[in-house]
């Protein structure tokens, strides 16, 4: 296994690229073609050709070649428009906790407002990007499929860690464009693209509905976890590559969303024990709650309870623009800001007890920001958490909750709570009927997981309505489950490319 510094993604050499052609100045047309090299920044019609490209059997003829192409697929997911930050802050922009600070359209006011138009640009690009790691995790899957390079055991690693990207990819994607598994599960989801496109012209395909998509979703994952190592020999490749740990935990958040809560038990059996404390460990990796938060947030990004995060350690080749950072849209502009009657009201936030409370401050102008990412001065270069245990412990106390086991449900509850307060002791009320346990449980979610892009979802998973909000540019409006904007639509390039592809 490589260390961290031969673990930076390469994004502009040795990497397949998909590249979208411009039909015209906002519309992005979905022709993918195998290049390898720098990415062009050309916009003319049809411009299918990379300014630089190598034959793609150059790049997989060497062990170091494929790695390359393996590193590369972690660079998609750590794209500016998907975990370096847009992603997060637009699912965070459309829930309930923040307030918008800034009416330009370039810094999602529009999402804010729940306005968006499928020939938006940020429609476009998280479906391109994500279509473009999927992609890549395609051509890799079957290359190795008939690669003498590597011994047979890399190739399933690596085919593991290929079909884990391919996963997360569909789940935002199917989670932002399409109807929630609880709403409508026959509902159309996105097109699920499981052969590798290397050339123009193949972009016809019919969406698959959103249990369809689920159904691939969970089907890589168990395939992943199968292959993929328990641990590799350094912390920060634990922390930023998938290994066994990493599939099961993002399981549990896709169980739970499909309201299979025995399934979410089962997941996270696996890496949490039976009793308090909760510490799961295999070879190098060890899992469990940090003592303090801010330790998760204060630059110890690869510590025991990071389960997968986004590494940005070199400035001018993985560090997100301004913009599209979490830093710089929490607490370095701030472009959205901590909603009064959001979360931030809570006790837990209010009380210096609680060592959460010291995530949220005061900017200049006198509102209430978030400090969770607070490397301010650009380069913008926080990790970004994909998967805490935090998250996991949650999980399976709401799964709990479910089934009918109180006491094991209150018991993972009450380790995240005492883990920031060690003196706070929960009402009576709060955990005396299984319908109060659940409302305290989501209550603690939305204190801990605030701004790591996680609203919007539980939201959407109970059938919510999205409630209105108010901010420095206005008031966004409530929106229903029924309503079309409750879900982004289908992109104007994916409609326009794709012929087979229905809108919302």
């Amino acid at each position: 296994m490589l260390d961290s510094k031969s673990m930076l993604f390469i994004k502009f050499s040795n990497t397949i690229d998909m590249k979208y052609t411009s039909i015209n100045n906002s519309i992005f047309a979905f022709l993918l073609i195998l290049t390898i090299g720098t990415v062009s920044c050309k916009k003319d019609f049809l411009d299918t050709v990379p300014n630089t490209s190598i034959d793609q059997a150059e790049a997989f003829s060497t062990p170091a070649k494929i790695l390359a192409q393996v590193n590369n697929l972690y660079g998609r997911l750590q794209n500016q428009n998907l975990y370096g930050g847009r992603l997060i802050v637009f699912n965070e922009q459309r829930g309930d906790e923040f307030g918008q600070n800034d009416g330009n359209a370039a810094t999602g006011s529009a999402v804010w407002n729940q306005n968006v138009a499928s020939s938006n640009e940020y429609i476009n690009d998280v479906w391109a990007n994500a279509y473009s790691a999927i992609n890549n995790a395609n051509i890799l899957i079957e290359k190795l499929e008939s690669s003498t390079v590597i011994p047979d055991s890399t190739i399933k690693q690596y085919t593991a860690e290929a079909k884990f990207v391919r996963a997360l990819s569909y789940l935002n994607l199917v989670q932002t464009y399409a109807k929630p598994y609880n709403i409508d599960k026959s509902a159309p989801g996105v097109p699920l693209r499981l052969v590798a496109v290397t050339t123009a012209g193949s972009s016809d395909l019919a969406r698959s509905s959103v249990e369809e998509v689920y159904t691939q979703i969970i089907k890589d994952l168990d395939d992943a976890e199968f292959w993929l190592p328990n641990s590799y020999k350094t912390s920060y490749l634990n922390k930023t590559r998938a290994q066994k740990s990493t599939a099961i935990a993002l399981k549990t958040r896709i169980y739970l969303h499909q309201a299979q809560y025995q399934k979410v038990i089962e997941e996270a059996s696996k890496i949490v024990p039976n009793f308090s404390p909760y510490f799961y460990s295999s070879g190098t990796l060890s899992l469990q709650l940090e003592n303090n938060i801010a330790t998760v947030f204060g630059g110890s990004y690869t510590g025991n309870e990071a389960i997968l995060s986004m590494p940005f350690a070199n400035s001018t080749t993985e560090t997100p623009a301004s913009q599209y950072s979490l830093a710089f849209n929490y607490l370095g502009q701030p472009i959205i800001f901590l909603a009064n009657n959001g979360i931030v009201a809570n006790i837990a936030l209010q009380d210096p007890s609680d060592a959460r409370a010291a995530l949220v401050g005061l900017d200049a102008a006198n509102h209430k920001v978030l400090k969770k990412f607070a490397l301010t001065t650009a380069p913008f270069r926080d990790y970004v958490p994909v998967i805490r245990y935090a998250e996991v412990l949650l999980n399976y106390a709401e799964a709990a909750a479910k089934i009918g086991d109180q006491t094991k449900s209150i018991d993972l509850l009450k380790s995240v709570r005492n883990r920031s307060n060690p003196e706070f002791v929960f009402p009576s009320d709060d955990l005396q009927f299984p319908d109060n346990i659940i409302t305290t449980i989501i209550t603690e979610r939305r204190i801990e997981l605030l701004g790591e892009g996680f609203r919007l979802q539980d939201l959407q998973r109970h059938g919510k309505t999205l409630p209105a909000k108010i901010g420095s540019i206005g008031t966004a409006p409530e929106v229903l489950p029924t309503a079309k904007n409750y879900i982004w639509p289908i992109p104007s390039g994916e409609l326009s490319a794709n012929k087979l592809c229905i809108p919302n």
